[in-house]
């Protein structure tokens, strides 16, 4: 019998919103941390704890146990999560990063836009 967690509930009792200012699929640049400098595209968005997953950053190495009998142990290096205030949206068309504002389009849809390039994002 598995058990459904509930959602984690505010004062007023409704479900808390996590939000996070990138989403998978952008591209972003590292500005804090053993990686600063770093630009990367974001290929997992973690809300709840508020950290991102970016292509080739924060590589860390997992020492990996043999599962079955008469196979070898490996060494695997994979990214791990990096906490998302230390990331910036990227442009790579004017090569700067940027924070982003929200702005309707002339057709009413809300959509992201960089502050220093004017460039829309979604």
């Amino acid at each position: 019998m598995s058990r459904k967690k509930k959602p984690l509930m505010s004062a007023r009792g409704k479900p808390i919103r996590y939000k996070v200012h990138v989403k998978k699929g952008d591209t972003v640049q590292i500005i804090a941390g053993k990686d600063k400098g770093k630009v990367g595209e974001v290929l997992k968005v973690l809300p709840k704890v508020s950290k991102v997953i970016v292509k080739d950053v924060n590589i860390i190495t997992k020492h990996v146990k043999p599962q079955q009998e008469g196979e070898s142990g490996k060494i695997v290096t994979t990214e791990a999560p990096i906490h998302s205030s230390n990331v910036m949206l990227y442009s790579t068309k004017q090569k700067v990063a940027s924070r982003i504002c929200y702005t309707f389009t002339d057709d009413g849809r809300k959509v992201r836009m960089l502050k220093k390039t004017g460039e829309v994002i979604d």
